[in-house]
């Protein structure tokens, strides 16, 4: 099922997810439908706040990128715990399926390390590296209640304000299904 992706200004999105029990009943569903979101969507990473769901759990697939070492990293993050970020700081341009239609560049660490379940309930601990490590990273935030734009400048933060507020008014294009916080 298709679920809707809450915009920018909903009270979710800043709120810090609590862990989901990993014996939840509607678990797979769950990751199940936001897998299928994310594919309508056409986004790389879905996390659990951008559904409505104030839960640690994230989604990603790289194959939208084609760069080969992200072509096929696609993964369920159940109660991540990010461990450890390091490496050099590096700028990428992002979107996020939440604040459509803005574009910016964020600086992020290369490497980063994080434990957590899979879709199988099985434990991980792992590093990752480039592209898959920013896709983690803007996903982990997201159960963190933190959003890209939280991360710019407060100047540039200022010059997105009307289009911030216009994705909270559902005054945006998408070609998905989205709830705006501020739609009359």
């Amino acid at each position: 099922m298709i679920l809707p992706i809450v915009a920018y200004g909903d009270p979710v999105l800043k709120k810090k997810a609590s862990d989901i029990a990993l014996d939840h009943p509607e678990l797979k569903n769950i990751v199940s439908n936001m897998y299928e979101t994310m594919y309508k969507a056409e986004g790389v990473g879905l996390a659990a706040p951008q559904v409505g769901m104030s839960i640690r759990l994230f989604i990603t697939d790289g194959e939208p990128f084609e760069d080969e070492d992200v072509a096929s990293f696609k993964q369920v993050f159940i109660n991540p715990q990010m461990i450890e970020e390091s490496g050099k700081l590096w700028s990428f341009n992002e979107g996020c399926l939440s604040i459509p239609g803005i574009r910016e560049d964020v600086t992020r660490h290369e490497i980063i390390k994080i434990k957590f379940y899979d879709e199988n309930l099985v434990e991980h601990t792992k590093e990752y590296s480039g592209l898959a490590a920013r896709i983690i990273q803007h996903e982990y935030d997201h159960v963190e209640g933190v959003l890209f734009t939280d991360k710019l400048s407060p100047l540039r933060k200022r010059l997105l304000k009307k289009k911030l507020t216009d994705i909270s008014r559902g005054a945006c294009d998408v070609d998905y299904r989205m709830k705006f916080p501020l739609k009359k």
